[in-house]
């Protein structure tokens, strides 16, 4: 393969990444009506989640994991062998704790760098979406050039097409959440805030990645055959429906809370929110 072939590769696959990310984020972004952010802010966003936080992340998983690794070398005992980055255990324990919450950190950082156009509770939900959109996309786009080195362009492009109606909306509503438990604290709503939400941002996260790894789980309980075929087939279909699921309550959470008010307060709330 020629290097022009290559680059043409590559350069369809960031296309196939993107769009769908970028679709997303009109949809989400179009759910406001009265006090719209503005593109160049919300692009900004986008790209904070696509470029800083996800090689952040990338980093300090890496780094937690290597830490983990020698931990769990150095004390070889059953009760350190989570850590272990080369062990089931180790893969799982990256999958469902580490990663949900180093990452829902990272993009929650992006929130918080562009407080200051957070307006409306509505507002922080936009922004968080957009942030954990452009994580998502990028993200996705590593992925399918694994896939592509591996299996050639067809399966980078699968890899990513299943990431973008799963993975990306998952990312755009889980930080979407986190973005409307910090306006509600940045704009003085009583009740749950920053840190309620940012655990609700890494539950939902490692919900996701449980009904993603739910194969593999039960791989580990030595149960193949037909069984994983089906499991994998039907946790593909339950993490595409959360996924849906999830940015729709995001987009449900910003209709009810956009509302012509600089600093909403409980008791200026659009009547959809009293009820």
């Amino acid at each position: 393969m020629s290097a022009t072939d290559a680059a043409l590769d590559l350069l369809i696959l960031i296309l196939v990444a993107l769009v769908p990310a970028l679709v997303y984020l009109l949809w989400v972004r179009s759910t406001e009506r009265y006090r719209t952010s503005s593109w160049g802010s919300i692009l900004g966003a986008f790209a904070y989640g696509a470029f800083f936080a996800t090689i952040v992340a990338a980093i300090l998983e890496a780094v937690i994991v290597s830490l983990g690794t020698s931990v769990s070398n150095l004390y070889p005992g059953p009760e350190f062998v989570f850590l272990n980055g080369n062990s089931t255990l180790g893969a799982f324990f990256l999958v469902l704790v580490v990663a949900p919450f180093v990452e829902e950190a990272l993009k929650g950082s992006g929130v918080y760098a562009y407080r200051a156009q957070i307006r409306t509770v509505a507002d922080g939900a936009v922004f968080g979406a957009s942030v954990g959109l452009g994580f998502g996309f990028f993200e996705t786009f590593l992925y399918g050039v694994s896939a592509y080195v591996v299996g050639g362009l067809e399966a980078g492009i699968a890899l990513i097409v299943v990431r973008s109606v799963s993975s990306v909306l998952l990312h755009g509503s889980s930080t979407g959440m986190f973005g409307y438990g910090y306006g509600r604290s940045r704009l003085g709503v009583p009740g749950a805030g920053t840190g309620s939400y940012y655990l609700v941002a890494v539950g939902m996260h490692a919900s996701f990645n449980a009904l993603a790894s739910l194969a593999a789980i039960l791989m580990v309980f030595g149960i193949t055959g037909v069984a994983v075929s089906l499991a994998s087939i039907l946790a593909l279909l339950a993490a595409i429906t959360f996924a849906f699921a999830a940015i729709e309550h995001v987009r449900h959470v910003i209709a009810v809370y956009d509302y012509p008010a600089l600093a909403p307060g409980p008791a200026r709330r659009p009547p959809a929110a009293r009820r």
